[in-house]
């Protein structure tokens, strides 16, 4: 059944207090490669501002942390096999932070099993095919395995914020912490509204026969239901992957379950090679760690306002944040310029800028200003000269094969109305 309010972290009566920061860890997931954007590398090595990566910034944002609280505070990466290497040696110029182990553990691998009949994949052609992530609910396992959660718990943690490496609006706030502090509850999950851009994403429900909270995913939604799961104005909260868990409480439903965490399975079909439609179907079996929300018995939620949700998941994310629509904070955040009002531009870019190398082709000489802009479309290969100004709607276009340059100057109108450019 559907959650009809929550408290919002804007309306909390909270005073935060920094003596909680010493037995706090944050924790980014990190063990994504960037391929959506056309990357063979951990996605958090990305240039996102200036000279700064996403890793950049979120070291930075813990230094800051550090000196201004005048506290210790621990920063842990969950990696990947393909996302360690790359990012211990981009982290190594940070000496605030620690080294090896005690800075990342890295996520299990699970077999692909054969949809016929459910039996490990076999892929003599390139074994690695037979591999695949957990998802990210493996973060618990993961923690166990690796010794992470009792290293943290015999150093006297007790507190851990969880989030995505691209979520570059997930910063380590005070006075959630210390509501999640006070609260003595488990677990707790940040929701934002669901608008409707995000009604295909999982959503905050409750369970009809415990009344506890739970996450559901499409993928867990019979074809019948589908239009009651999209409905946003019956399920209004979803989960933006920003976690707080209680370590302890985190431990002992390990102990109470001989070892292991009961998440909800979801199946994805898949070929054994991506690449190759016509290799063996294959289901891959994941997890997602909101979906904890269910195990741990008392957990809440937290309704965060949408700046606390800025993941970048395609190019058109990329040239809005690296543009002057957003702003670099002294503690290293990235936020939306304040004249926006919380708004960020929406970007359409053709297809042919899905990558981010071709991306840099079309703006070579940087991004365009797009501070006073409503909504860029552009269509055809176009190259951007140093100097150009969106403002409002606008739209260009170049209908012929042969790239066109469009020159410096102010393109749109300050009202809104949307304006074509063909070149």
């Amino acid at each position: 059944g559907p959650v009809d309010s929550l408290p919002a972290l804007d309306s909390l009566n909270v005073t935060p207090d920094p003596s909680l920061l010493k037995s706090t860890v944050v924790l980014k997931l990190n063990g994504g490669l960037g391929t959506g954007m056309g990357l063979d590398k951990a996605k958090s090595l990305l240039k996102v501002t200036g000279d700064n990566s996403f890793l950049d910034l979120i070291a930075k944002q813990v230094e800051s942390m550090k000196k201004e609280h005048k506290t210790d505070l621990a920063f842990m990466l969950m990696n990947s096999f393909s996302t360690s290497k790359d990012t211990l040696e981009a982290l190594s110029k940070y000496s605030g932070l620690p080294q090896g182990s005690d800075l990342e553990f890295v996520q299990n691998k699970a077999p692909k099993v054969t949809a016929s009949d459910l039996s490990p994949a076999t892929w003599p052609a390139d074994p690695s095919h037979e591999w695949c992530p957990p998802g990210h609910g493996d973060l618990y396992p993961a923690m166990l395995g690796s010794g992470t959660l009792d290293k943290l718990l015999e150093k006297g943690f007790k507190y851990m914020f969880v989030s995505n490496s691209d979520n570059l609006g997930a910063t380590l706030d005070l006075k959630l912490l210390t509501y999640f502090a006070t609260s003595k509850a488990p677990f707790m999950m940040e929701v934002a509204t669901r608008m409707d851009a995000d009604k295909k994403g999982g959503h905050l429900a409750k369970d009809l026969k415990t009344g506890g909270l739970l996450l559901r995913e499409s993928a867990q939604c019979p074809e019948e239901d589908e239009k009651a799961f999209q409905d946003v104005t019956r399920y209004k909260f979803f989960n933006t992957n920003n976690l707080w868990v209680d370590l302890v409480a985190l431990k002992s439903i390990f102990e109470k379950h001989g070892g292991s965490i009961p998440l909800p399975v979801m199946k994805n079909a898949k070929t054994v090679d991506p690449r190759d439609k016509k290799s063996t179907p294959v289901l891959q079996l994941e997890t997602a760690m909101g979906a904890a929300i269910s195990c741990f018995e008392g957990a809440i939620a937290v309704v965060i306002p949408r700046e606390r949700f800025a993941p970048v998941k395609t190019t058109n994310d990329l040239l809005a944040l690296r543009s002057d629509a957003y702003q670099l904070t002294k503690d290293s955040r990235i936020m939306l310029a304040p004249q926006r009002n919380g708004v960020p531009p929406t970007i359409k870019l053709d297809g042919r800028y899905k990558f981010v190398d071709a991306m840099e082709q079309l703006c070579p000489n940087g991004p365009p200003s797009l501070i006073k802009c409503k909504s860029l479309e552009i269509e055809g290969e176009v190259i951007l000269s140093k100097g150009v100004i969106f403002q409002g709607a606008v739209v260009i276009k170049n209908s012929t094969s042969e790239a066109k340059t469009l020159p410096a100057g102010t393109y749109g109108s300050t009202d809104f109305k949307k304006m074509t450019y063909e070149l």
